[in-house]
């Protein structure tokens, strides 16, 4: 069994790992093919879809069988009071107002809180680190970026594409069902379900065929003024929108859920 290599000073070989196709699969491959590893971080924001939490829970005991520490770090405080109820001072005028809104686009407010939190963890290790990060061959804009600040990309050395890290995952045994129905069938990205990068055709299928989250983000939307995509787009207007459609759910859409 390998030994874990966890003691003061030295080298520390940390993988980032949301549980999403892409850094699941550079998990996988890591373990597969030897390369050293020491700790695996998952930071949850208490949002993420129900399969998310069901493939970790599928691969923490892998990750103990092998001796390779599971770290799971999370908010301060709980996403919905930073979204809605936190006092926060306006930056360019007097005064205050509650809560970041949405999460997404230019106000990226949760991911500040991701990249902080894996920060401290890794300066509380007192050591030199060394980073996977899942970024897949195929995501040039975010390759320069990460190499710039000395991420090590192992799905880029494979030459694996987002493509390959899906099918990958499913020959290995991990799927993310909700319900019967597969999220990489009907979403681009398994992100936060109340992610406000998700583009029309997703919020489109999340309304169609995940009827719980979409509740979910009824009520929230019911307490953020801001529209979820922008102005005439908050949620209840997109669900107005996607049911004048739902008749004309096209075939391909139909196909791919089966």
């Amino acid at each position: 069994m390998p030994q874990s290599r966890l003691v003061v000073g030295g080298m520390r070989y940390i993988a980032s790992v949301s549980f999403g196709k892409d850094s699941l699969a550079m998990l996988l491959l890591l373990i597969e093919k030897g390369y050293p590893l020491d700790v695996v971080v998952f930071f949850d924001t208490g949002m993420e879809f129900n399969s998310i939490y069901k493939v970790r829970d599928k691969i923490v005991p892998i990750l103990e069988s092998k001796n390779i520490k599971f770290v799971q770090l999370s908010p301060d405080k709980p996403f919905t009071y930073s979204m809605i109820e936190q006092k926060i001072k306006y930056k360019n005028k007097p005064g205050y107002h509650y809560g970041y809104g949405w999460c997404g686009g230019a106000c990226r407010w949760a991911t500040s809180y991701k990249l902080r939190a894996i920060k401290a963890y890794k300066k509380s290790l007192n050591c030199q680190v060394v980073d996977y990060v899942g970024i897949a061959a195929d995501e040039k804009d975010r390759i320069s970026k990460a190499i710039q600040n000395g991420k090590k990309l192992p799905l880029v050395e494979l030459g694996m594409n987002e493509k390959d890290c899906l099918q990958y995952c499913y020959d290995k045994g991990y799927f993310w069902d909700e319900d019967g129905v597969e999220l990489y069938s009907i979403l681009d990205r398994v992100s936060c379900w109340c992610c406000r990068n998700k583009n029309l055709r997703e919020l489109k299928n999340m309304y169609l065929y995940l009827p719980g989250y979409w509740k979910q983000l009824r009520e929230l939307q019911s307490q953020i003024d801001m529209p979820f995509k922008g102005e005439g787009k908050s949620v209840f207007e997109l669900e107005e929108k996607f049911e004048k459609h739902r008749d004309q759910l096209c075939l391909e859409d139909r196909e791919s859920l089966k």
